[in-house]
């Protein structure tokens, strides 16, 4: 197996269990994400760039530039790291214009010391560095670094690189062992300056990322409006035991701490990490892979505090969760790090842009009470109160997080060791590294059927490995060899050893079919409710599919009978609608009867697909129909 690593990488780590592959030696050529990466090229990278530059975003840096900032500056105090983010994303889509204007205006902006910033530090503006709580500048330079990491691993090192470089260093040289000691509010910049790390072989960048790890916890931050764990400053990152906070903020610190724990060989650090993953998912994450149950700051909730109804569950929760997944499956090399990346991709990730990719979530509720409204196609919504996709916010982080998601998405599917290749992630695709050629096929996530087949092989044995979900638990799975050997495979991972020849086909069957889902019984917000999964696929009851205009709360299903799939992609399952009568007062006696509900078939679609026929209701953990009193 070669051991080179590609250099189209978006994480490059030189440690660890696993070797990612890159974007160079995966491409993914049909089936569920080809479709979403197709619009995400075609509609939403235009469709972001179109925005930020009719919301005068992009416009910032030329405004710095002539000497306007002042007056015209527009967005928030982190839009710069937007324009980063949507720089890294082109960077990534092949036969995407990277655009060579925006990036000559960044750099023109940028200052002799290499600071660079469109919020602070010039005449009329606050100082520089004078509110690192939220003033966000090291995070933009955090968006900053990785466009440029990825223009020259996908492109070849170009100006954006050079101006991201010229960042680092001025940081560097600010925020040194001799020099500020304080972090940023938000943390980012961790994982960025490790990357550039690998990228350059500078150990300056590494350096100051142990510092910024090592700072965190101290209290720098101060209590602020939320706390000192809003900003994870309450607590060193070594003797945390779950991730709390500001959602966003604490995946992206976890993302960086595994980051320097692998660079540095930190076994410590990176066990403190794998701790608070694991509580996390055990107490503080939705059934979809969601994150976050606070809206008012953005925050995880207390354990099993995960009330449908009120999940925040940020789409940038969502990608700073699959990027954390990935760092710690590469380090580990353990499969339940892609089981919930998978979860995350199918269920947030997936479920933030719109079909046509022009409108996205900024939140992902479990349960919708009212039918929205369709937002005005020429405003931006604030964030978290769109009732549908918006086609912008005005924080709109995560149409640009998904965009660039979606860009680097193959390099999320497998990876090789010394022994041979993994597949963490089933897509239609081609795996062409170190003299080895696979080509997949599968209908995945509709079918649970995926056909490995070898087109080009060393003369020598070597192993492929195939994970096996954990949804599959209670079910059988099959590994069928190149010899047509059947045998039963549990979750975690599948395996085949030997000289692989060309046309040597290896099969998975994985079972996809629809079952039902309880909760933890302390989740109190969803006793007596129930849930529908296939495969990885997260289900819910719409208000489109329902009969009479009856809204998802009418909704009681039967666990006891079997949910049915069906070719479209949906779900039946059995099922009464009734419509509780107004009362004077809403609690009546505990024995009081129910009403008698409509005995019906009730149909159900994967939850990513919501709302996209319009104004709906909608909820994913429904009332059973012996929950009634």
């Amino acid at each position: 197996m070669n051991k080179e690593l590609s250099t189209v990488l978006p994480v490059a780590p030189t440690r660890g269990r696993l070797r990612p592959l890159g974007l160079d030696e995966v491409r993914i050529t049909g089936g569920f994400w080809a479709a979403r990466r197709h619009v995400n090229a075609t509609v939403s990278l235009d469709h972001c760039r179109d925005w930020m530059e009719r919301v005068g975003w992009t416009g910032n840096f030329r405004a710095a530039v002539e000497g306007r900032i002042q007056h015209d500056r527009r967005g928030r105090e982190f839009a710069d790291s937007d324009v980063y983010k949507l720089l890294e994303a082109t960077s990534w889509e092949t036969g995407y214009d990277v655009d060579s204007a925006l990036t000559e205006a960044i750099g023109a902006a940028q200052e002799a010391d290499g600071y660079l910033n469109t919020a602070y530090g010039r005449p009329g503006q606050q100082p520089r560095y004078s509110d690192l709580a939220w003033g966000h500048e090291l995070y933009c330079y955090g968006h900053l670094i990785q466009a440029g990491v990825a223009q020259a691993r996908a492109r070849g090192e170009g100006e954006l690189t050079k101006i991201a470089r010229r960042a680092a260093d001025h940081v560097c040289a600010r925020f040194g062992a001799r020099g500020d000691q304080g972090v940023c509010g938000h943390p980012e910049i961790e994982t960025a300056l490790v990357e550039l790390a690998r990228l350059t072989g500078e150990q300056r960048y590494l350096d100051q990322a142990v510092l910024f790890i090592a700072r965190r916890g101290q209290g720098t931050l101060g209590d602020g409006e939320f706390g000192r764990a809003y900003h994870q400053d309450d607590m060193p990152v070594r003797k945390a035991t779950v991730l709390r906070g500001h959602a966003v903020r604490a995946l992206y610190l976890a993302a960086g701490a595994v980051d320097v724990a692998v660079e540095t060989g930190d076994e410590d650090l990176l066990a403190a990490v794998v701790r608070q993953w694991e509580t996390t998912v055990a107490r503080r994450t939705y059934l979809t892979g969601g994150m976050g149950s606070h809206h008012r700051d953005e925050s995880f909730g207390d354990d099993f505090v995960l009330p449908p109804d009120r999940a925040y569950s940020e789409t940038c929760a969502g990608v700073a969760s699959v990027m954390l997944s990935w760092r710690l499956l590469l380090a580990t090399g353990e499969p339940r790090f892609a089981d919930l990346a998978e979860r995350t991709l199918f269920n947030v990730v997936a479920t933030s842009p719109a079909e046509d990719g022009r409108s996205f979530f900024y939140s992902n509720t479990l349960h919708r009470r009212r039918r929205g409204t369709v937002p005005a196609a020429d405003a931006q919504m604030p964030r978290a109160e769109s009732s549908l996709r918006a086609p912008w916010f005005a924080v709109s982080c995560c149409p640009t997080n998904v965009a660039r998601t979606l860009a680097l998405l193959p390099g999320y599917l497998a990876t090789a060791d010394d022994h041979g290749l993994q597949l963490h992630q089933y897509a239609d695709a081609e795996i062409t590294t170190g003299g080895i050629a696979l080509r997949i096929r599968t209908d995945y996530p509709s079918d649970g059927r995926v056909t490995v087949r070898v087109a080009r092989s060393p003369d020598r044995p070597w192993t492929l490995s195939l994970r096996v979900p954990a949804w599959a638990e209670g079910a059988t799975a099959w590994l069928v060899d190149p010899d047509g050997g059947r045998r039963a495979v549990a979750p975690g991972t599948a395996e085949v050893t030997r000289v692989f020849r060309p046309g040597d086909e290896t099969v998975l069957e994985l079972p996809v079919r629809p079952r039902w889902l309880g909760a933890d019984p302390r989740v109190d917000a969803i006793r007596g409710t129930a849930a529908v999964q296939r495969g990885p696929l997260v289900y819910c009851a719409e208000s489109v599919d329902l009969p009479r205009a009856h809204e998802a709360d009418a909704v009681r299903v039967d666990p006891s009978a079997r949910p049915e799939g069906r070719a479209d992609g949906s779900v039946v399952v059995a099922g009464e609608i009734s419509a509780p009568a107004d009362r004077p007062w809403p609690y009546p006696p505990y024995d009081a009867p129910p009403a008698a509900g409509d005995r019906t078939d009730i149909v159900l679609v994967p939850y990513h697909s919501w709302a996209n026929r319009g104004p709906s209701t909608m909820r994913v953990w429904l009332p059973t129909v012996d929950s009634a009193p």
